[in-house]
């Protein structure tokens, strides 16, 4: 039936949903095995809010079913689209996707650590950085000892790489 023939009230709202991480075309969708447990542990969520609305018809439920609907359907798209990836410990001595890595802001000797992971798994606060930042491009294939040079809004800063895990 044609959207003209509806009465307005009749018509679902389009709940607006957040877009995941950012995931350039093209790039592929690595992910740590604990980011995958992560995303899946996310979906188990969503599904158990779902059965909440299971049943219940009015407008509220409808929108929020529907979100919920939505958000599981991206979350799905990105755990069938992750490539599993851990940081290979015959690697210990060069950087690279899933690495902690330790190092030294050699201007002001404060010592920081980030773990380089997937784009939905990233989180400054919890010290993971995508793979896809300029912080991780710079890193990547680094080794211990290594003096990196990073262009920060503040200006250039020089670290050196104290550890890799």
């Amino acid at each position: 039936m044609s959207r003209g023939f509806v009465k307005e009230g009749d018509q679902e709202e389009v709940p607006m949903l957040t877009p995941r991480a950012f995931l350039p075309a093209g790039v592929e969708n690595f992910v740590t095995s604990a980011g995958m447990e992560e995303l899946k542990a996310e979906r188990e969520e969503i599904l158990r809010e779902r059965k909440q609305y299971e049943g219940i018809d009015n407008n509220d439920a409808r929108v929020n079913n529907n979100y919920l609907t939505g958000k599981l359907r991206l979350l799905e798209e990105r755990i069938h689209s992750a490539r599993v990836l851990d940081y290979d410990p015959q690697r210990q001595n060069d950087v690279a996707f899933g690495a902690t890595i330790k190092f030294k802001d050699l201007k002001n000797n404060k010592i920081a650590q980030y773990q380089i992971v997937g784009v939905d798994e990233a989180n400054i606060m919890k010290g993971k950085i995508s793979f896809l930042s300029p912080l991780s491009k710079v890193l990547m294939n680094k080794r211990v000892g290594d003096i990196v040079t990073f262009n920060t809004p503040q200006g250039e800063m020089q670290m050196e790489i104290l550890e890799i895990r």
